[in-house]
């Protein structure tokens, strides 16, 4: 892989031969005002990236904000997707009297059902409170000039949630306690990876926004790799003593998580720099935000479209996106028979597979633009997506295969997405777009969880969840071939 933040030469401001203190500011410390725009050309203003054209962003920059990925990443993996979901949906949180029936007895298999219902609707609900809250917090942390400040914040509070999910005995009364730690925990992620998105744009410039984003979400995948691989280290080597009583093993896992992330993201915070408040925003109180957002939900609509249809698209195929890895290990276990180290050893190849891939399919993106690697991704998804789902009492084999291939295919339509809408924003209004990013995104949140619940319920078997995830990635499928690129999104390429 090239140098991802080398400076273009090409470029007729290049300023590659100036100072170190020149390239190590903010990317909007000269910020022009924002122009006004066409709506029917699908123009938009000065964007945050635009501003970095020519700049030579320091190594070491870059390095830093893609680490944080890879920081937070075993909560994805780990936490939600490979360890601790399946834990809590497994029989030690079943009744005593249930768990002691065989694993085929109808009314086992409808309990653990209900388990896998109940943890979709705790993840559904929190994804209501990252609507009203995403948009709100960015818009106010562009204005203050504080996104590493609240990234800060909202990654404490991460790591607090992982921390407390020590406290989760193998017992059915403490299931609704892990429940709701893995739903908050998603709320301070979220709002987290708003402000992280949003200084994508000081650390990458026209020509380099989607291998840089992809960067990052492939080292999100990878540091995820090295996670779930201690973990079967710690398996097989017997928890070198631990006792797994009441899911000791499993909740010490939790803490390690925690301790990771504090590890990997401190880098970011000593040498990323924050960026300055924006020019011409107002800072209001926190309800009268909500205002403001209002109007610049309207003049999104009347300037910048394609980004509005855009949010629209991508709140929805993000939440099929998010079912894959949230329901993906609970498929594996309770569809197709994995044992918990099988699933464990799956999520390793599905992370390395997925964090390659998305690396890899950055170049495509700064070549031929991140809306086509959408829909290729997309398009990918769902095919393999209803291979799954048909081929559900084929044995273990297809899904190691064909739950592979889907891996392959969810970071790059991830990293995608962020590079698109970077290359679309206004400069000095990231967060708040970022916010808008996350609540559309999660405004449609319930969509994954709540067909996969209902499905469950309707057909009483997990399998079905499978198809409420495709149903949702398919209709994301269908809004995005809507979405035009703008005309300033091309040009950057």
């Amino acid at each position: 892989m090239s140098d991802p933040q080398a400076p273009t030469p090409a470029s007729p401001q290049s300023d590659a031969g100036a100072p170190a203190s020149a390239t190590t500011g903010s990317a909007h410390a000269a910020t022009p005002p924002i122009a006004a725009n066409t709506s029917a050309l699908g123009a938009v203003g000065v964007t945050g990236v635009e501003l970095q054209e020519g700049r030579t962003i320091p190594r070491k920059q870059v390095a830093s904000w893609a680490l944080w990925d890879w920081a937070t990443q075993p909560f994805n993996s780990v936490i939600t997707t490979f360890v601790f979901t399946v834990y809590l949906t497994s029989s030690l949180f079943l009744p005593a009297d249930v768990a002691a029936l065989d694993e085929n007895d109808p009314v086992r298999e409808a309990a653990t059902a209900d388990l896998t219902s109940n943890l979709g609707w705790a993840v559904a609900l929190a994804g209501l409170l990252i609507a009203l809250l995403a948009p709100v917090l960015g818009q106010r942390s562009d204005a203050a000039g504080r996104r590493k400040l609240w990234l800060g914040i909202s990654t404490g509070l991460l790591v607090l949630c992982m921390f407390a999910m020590f406290f989760t005995t193998a017992s059915a009364s403490w299931f609704w306690y892990g429940a709701a730690l893995v739903a908050i925990g998603s709320v301070f992620s979220e709002i987290a990876g708003v402000n992280y998105n949003a200084m994508l744009v000081q650390v990458s410039t026209p020509k380099t926004i989607g291998r840089i984003s992809g960067l990052g979400w492939g080292l999100g995948y990878l540091g995820g790799i090295i996670a779930l691989g201690i973990v079967v280290v710690m398996q097989q080597s017997g928890w070198f003593g631990i006792p797994t009583g009441e899911g000791l093993n499993i909740r010490l896992i939790a803490v390690g998580c925690g301790v990771w992330a504090i590890l990997f993201s401190i880098p970011l915070f000593l040498n990323v720099p924050e960026a300055p408040p924006a020019p011409g925003r107002d800072r209001v109180s926190f309800f009268a935000s909500y205002v403001v957002l209002v109007r610049d939900i309207q003049r999104i609509w009347r300037e910048t479209r394609p980004t509005f249809w855009f949010l629209l698209a991508s709140a929805v195929y993000r939440d099929g996106l998010a079912g894959v890895f949230t329901f993906g290990a609970i498929i594996a276990a309770r569809v197709f028979g994995f044992s918990d180290t099988q699933v464990i050893v799956f999520g390793i190849a599905a992370n390395l597979i997925a964090g390659v891939s998305t690396i890899a399919v950055g170049r495509l993106d700064d070549r031929f633009g991140a809306r086509a690697v959408i829909l290729g991704a997309l398009i990918g998804l769902v095919a393999v997506g209803l291979i799954v789902f048909l081929a559900r009492d084929a044995g273990t084999t297809v899904f190691w295969i064909f739950g592979l291939i889907l891996c392959m295919f969810v970071g790059p339509a991830q990293a995608a997405s962020r590079s698109f809408l970077a290359r679309v924003t206004p400069a000095g209004r990231e967060g708040e777009i970022f916010g808008l990013y996350a609540t559309t995104g999660r405004a449609a949140s319930f969509l994954s969880p709540a067909l996969w619940a209902l499905f469950i319920g309707l057909f009483g078997a997990t399998a079905w969840g499978i198809l409420g995830i495709v149903l949702v990635l398919l209709a994301g499928l269908v809004l995005m071939f809507l979405v035009k690129v703008p005309a300033a999104a091309s040009a950057t390429r």
